[in-house]
């Protein structure tokens, strides 16, 4: 095993979290197989230094496994839905630690325009007029708490409420206790009727005051918005840079799973302890 070093590594109380939620090697199925090369924490860690950092896929640390095997094996956990299975274990805990039902019924929704790379082909990506952006528009959906239910990634030219229908329809889907989408004024109109009458879906828009000013904080629709800020930290989201819509999806995911991931193994400090540090702090700033 190889040297825990840097930030994004899985501590041990991550790695608890998440190693019972991958999928079983090959190698110990009935069917058989060959026995993987590197060890899974190493794999995870590369695709979390990956995403934390914004790195390329060649210039990956000599000190993890090497990037083509990094990349296969985000692939394909991310096309065999394992992402999606620890992504919705992950928010279920926290949502149950918090005192809350493990499912959601209502959510919030909002899209966001990324500048693309060089290598993104023109057939997934487009012009947002309204941002004055080539790139990829990047759809999300949250909970009340601000944790990720889903993710869509497609070109900046579209109008936000065409890609919702599809990802409307996914939510009911996968999600069929959800009954309430909160939103803003792009996911008005004919979508409405449409997610009602088929997805039995309700959207509610918030709509900005008319005599604001400046920066306003709605509500609601500050939950995703905060999500899109923990989502921002990880460089690698700064610009999309990967060739596939999915992958993006995939590496977005993986940022959440990582915020998840701290919160539930968070240490939590009692109030004398955190008296204790800030009487510190004031200390070392009289001194």
């Amino acid at each position: 095993m190889r040297q825990r070093r840097y930030p994004s590594d899985t501590t041990d109380a991550e790695w608890a979290l998440l190693e019972p939620l991958l999928p079983v090697p090959a190698c110990q199925t009935p069917s058989g197989g060959h026995p993987e090369a590197h060890p899974r924490r190493e794999i995870v860690d590369g695709i979390r230094y990956l995403v934390d950092n914004g790195i390329k896929w060649r210039a990956m640390p000599s000190d993890f496994p090497p990037w083509r095997t990094v990349y296969g094996f985000a692939r394909r956990w991310a096309a065999a839905g394992v992402i999606g299975v620890i992504r919705d274990q992950l928010r279920r805990r926290i949502r149950l630690a918090a005192g809350k039902t493990p499912r959601a019924a209502s959510v919030v929704v909002d899209s966001q325009s990324v500048k693309a790379s060089e290598t993104v082909g023109r057939d997934s990506r487009g012009w947002d007029g309204g941002k004055l952006i080539n790139g990829r528009k990047r759809h999300l959906i949250v909970d009340n708490r601000g944790l990720v239910l889903m993710v869509m990634v497609t070109t900046a030219g579209v109008h936000d409420s065409i890609p919702a229908k599809e990802l409307l329809f996914r939510l009911a889907l996968t999600h069929p206790e959800i009954s309430i989408v909160w939103a803003d004024s792009a996911y008005g109109g004919k979508l409405i009727t449409w997610a009602k009458k088929y997805l039995d879906i309700t959207i509610k828009t918030v709509r900005r005051p008319p005599d604001a000013k400046g920066f306003v904080v709605l509500p609601r629709r500050w939950v995703v918005e905060r999500s899109w800020s923990w989502i921002m930290r990880a460089r690698r989201h700064c610009r999309d840079h990967e060739r596939l819509p999915e992958m993006s999806e995939s590496l977005i995911t993986w940022a959440a799973i990582t915020l998840m991931t701290r919160r539930l193994t968070r240490r939590k400090t009692s109030p004398a302890e955190r008296r204790d540090v800030a009487h510190s702090y004031v200390l070392s700033e009289a001194a």
